[in-house]
């Protein structure tokens, strides 16, 4: 039963993944992951916090992939799934100081450090433009 519940679980969840990694975007599933890509990539990267609910679905994800049509944009295109592979999660979370945890949300990092973070407060009751702008306002702050 529990093996069944498993592989249903991640029969729904993979189109969430999907959404992102489809455009591009790296899966980071392990604390180790997080920390090679953290620590190991130059310049600028977003990182998604993904999840399952409703406005990762409807706003986040979309938003994300939308705000990418910019000028300006992240060198590196990361996700992280909250919920899913937790300890990822947490490990990502170390990264952005000064900001509780939340999701689905977006931190713009340069060199391994936060720059700025869309939190999941701005994201829900809110339309796709103005998630792609607050994206798109951190590119244009940050990105090259």
């Amino acid at each position: 039963m529990n093996m069944f519940f498993n592989n249903y679980m991640e029969s729904m969840i993979q189109p969430m993944r999907d959404e992102l990694t489809q455009h591009g975007f790296k899966e980071l599933l392990t604390p180790e992951e997080v920390t090679e890509a953290f620590e190991g990539l130059e310049g600028t990267s977003l990182v998604v916090v993904n999840s399952v609910c409703g406005c990762a679905a409807g706003l986040a994800r979309p938003g994300a992939v939308a705000s990418l049509q910019h000028d300006k944009k992240p060198d590196h295109i990361l996700t992280v799934f909250a919920g899913q592979e937790k300890e990822a999660t947490a490990k990502a979370r170390e990264y952005f100081e000064g900001y509780p945890p939340s999701s689905p949300s977006f931190a713009l990092m340069k060199d391994g450090k936060i720059m700025g973070m869309v939190e999941r407060h701005e994201i829900e009751d809110n339309d796709i433009h103005t998630i792609v702008n607050k994206l798109t306002t951190l590119y244009d702050q940050h990105c090259e």
